[in-house]
């Protein structure tokens, strides 16, 4: 979240929370500004990253959107977004809905570690984005980035 931090929207269904979800996927590794520019034709090529259509595509949509100049062609990032389709269904359907899902674990640390098991392509950084634009409760973000590099500097000792 470099300079002026994205908009928090409360998500009204589950396309809301894919998308959401999905950003930072496009996002890692790559300019924020590429990503901001190439949205709206994410979003077109992923059907408004309706869960149920997304979950359903198969190999010859991904090869649809390897071709298609209006998304990041990466093969990863395509098949983690339809794998996190099919993950926001489970967990939708598991926990009755899937902000409750969000609100199931107690706090934003083990929020953050469930979200990294479960979805593809969501870190430490694309957790933390996704929770703050759905408007869930989140620590302030140099407090967290600080936390966050003092982790890594430990384990990397």
């Amino acid at each position: 979240m470099r300079g002026k931090p994205p908009l928090r929207r409360r998500p009204k269904d589950l396309a809301g929370y894919l998308e959401a979800l999905s950003r930072p996927v496009f996002q890692a590794g790559m300019s924020w500004r590429v990503i901001d520019a190439k949205w709206d034709g994410i979003r077109e090529a992923f059907a408004r990253f309706e869960p149920r259509v997304v979950a359903d595509f198969d190999a010859e949509e991904v090869e649809r959107l390897l071709a298609d100049p209006r998304v990041v062609r990466s093969r990863a990032k395509i098949e983690a977004t339809i794998d996190n389709a099919q993950a926001v269904l489970e967990l939708d359907a598991e926990h009755g809905g899937f902000r409750r899902y969000l609100r199931s674990h107690g706090g934003f640390e083990e929020t953050v570690a469930d979200l990294k098991r479960q979805f593809r392509f969501i870190g430490d950084s694309g957790a933390y984005h996704f929770l703050y634009v759905v408007g869930e409760q989140v620590p302030p973000y140099e407090e967290w980035r600080a936390a966050v590099k003092k982790a890594k500097s430990k384990s990397a000792a």
